[in-house]
């Protein structure tokens, strides 16, 4: 592209930021709290009436969870095709109570570059960057819009990550996808746009010992400490980490006994362990899993294991690199820059990459996602997006997604 061209390009996509963030302030505006049901419904009902207005369909689909809203498929297009899946999510991280405590509201800082609140970054700026996407294509590739079939997927409970949304998912794509393309944040790092091509997966476990009550002054010898034998547990499960395989295990969460003057009969321990490659996080649950154990002595407490949950990792692809390249051609044709990274973090892509090829991060940036505070001195700020972000997201995606589909369909760039 020409210098004109790229200025042209942007100047247009700039010129719906007014429209498009005035959809965001009311998403942000509501509070979606995972658990906060109607909140979450609220949410849903604005964005499918946000998309109503390029031709989207909406179908809300009820959770599986009562205390969770409805999902939300926009679809357009012609259903019999593999769909374009672009996938974000109605709920937060914040409370009510917290957004009130933390006085945690829309604000918008121009001299900062920034919109403050909660979801502006995570995921409700998503959103709004998928709907400036498909505006964009009906304006400047008709053709392309017409001749696709697109699916905007968005997910009422990702803040709890679960395997229910991507079934959902996966029923309304029994064929598969053309591409998954996942809206969260992408960072600058530099002039760098961050985007994603694999995340850890992650298993959770619960240590828990039993052992045997007695008075800890005039019987000790006769009890079995749960939390002296917890304790060597919880410390042989945290060597498992493994920094040069990327796998890192956290003991989140402790607790047992009950008063100082008795030797305490259970304790536990909550851990969760993260890799990107399923072959190491499987090893590592075996080790973990090796820790049950029947007490070894008579002042010893048995330790029981339990796998409390899992979500399967995104490894790096060969499908996901190809699918880059058109990301990187078109950062090429636009004169920005884009990093490979991989996350540590789970999210929609963790379920849905084995649709199709798979990116993510493709949202607009910003940080502190899952903050709310801020202090005097400024070293805490809550999370913000970057309103100047979301132009030059918007031509990189749509230029890429272009250039994927005209590659795909055989028709020359």
């Amino acid at each position: 592209m020409t210098v004109d061209e790229k200025t042209s390009l942007n100047e247009w996509l700039s010129g719906m930021l007014p429209e498009a963030m005035g959809w965001l302030q009311e998403m942000v505006g509501i509070n979606s709290f995972t658990t906060n049901r109607a909140g979450v419904d609220r949410v849903g009902a604005i964005t499918a009436k946000c998309f109503s207005e390029l031709g989207f369909s909406p179908e809300f689909v009820p959770s599986e969870d009562p205390n969770h809203g409805d999902h939300l498929f926009l679809s357009c297009g012609n259903p019999e095709l593999r769909p374009v899946i672009l996938v974000t999510h109605l709920d937060t991280v914040f409370s009510p109570e917290e957004e009130k405590k933390n006085a945690f509201h829309w604000l918008e800082a121009p001299l900062e570059g920034r919109i403050y609140g909660p979801g502006t970054v995570d995921i409700k700026g998503g959103t709004i960057l998928i709907w400036m996407l498909l505006r964009a294509l009906q304006k400047a590739r008709p053709e392309v819009f017409e001749q696709h079939h697109w699916l905007v997927a968005a997910n009422a409970s990702e803040e709890v990550i679960g395997a229910e949304f991507g079934r959902r998912t996966a029923e309304r794509a029994i064929g598969g996808a053309r591409a998954v393309l996942v809206f969260e944040g992408g960072p600058r790092e530099g002039d760098d746009f961050h985007v994603v091509t694999a995340r850890k997966g992650r298993a959770l476990y619960r240590l828990h010992a039993e052992g045997r009550s007695a008075h800890a002054g005039s019987a000790h010898a006769a009890g079995a400490n749960a939390i002296v034998t917890l304790a060597g547990a919880v410390q042989a499960a945290a060597r498992v980490t493994d920094y040069a395989k990327d796998l890192t295990v956290n003991v989140g969460s402790i607790g047992g006994g009950s008063v100082v003057n008795r030797v305490p009969q259970e304790a536990w321990a909550d851990l969760e362990m993260r890799a990107f490659s399923p072959e190491i996080l499987e090893a590592a649950r075996c080790q973990i899993e090796a820790l049950a154990a029947a007490p070894a002595s008579p002042s010893e407490a048995r330790i029981l294991v339990n796998c409390t949950g899992t979500s399967p990792a995104w490894p790096a692809s060969s499908s996901a690199l190809e699918l880059l390249q058109h990301w990187r051609a078109a950062a090429t044709a636009l004169g920005i820059k884009i990093k490979n990274v991989s996350r540590g973090g789970l999210s929609d892509a963790n379920y849905l990459c084995t649709l199709g090829p798979t990116l993510d991060g493709l949202g607009p940036s910003g940080a502190n996602a899952h903050c709310s505070e801020r202090t005097d001195d400024g070293i805490k700020v809550p999370e913000y997006v970057e309103p100047g972000s979301f132009a030059p997201k918007v031509a990189l995606n749509l230029l890429a997604v272009c250039r994927m589909l005209s590659v795909e369909d055989g028709h020359p760039l």
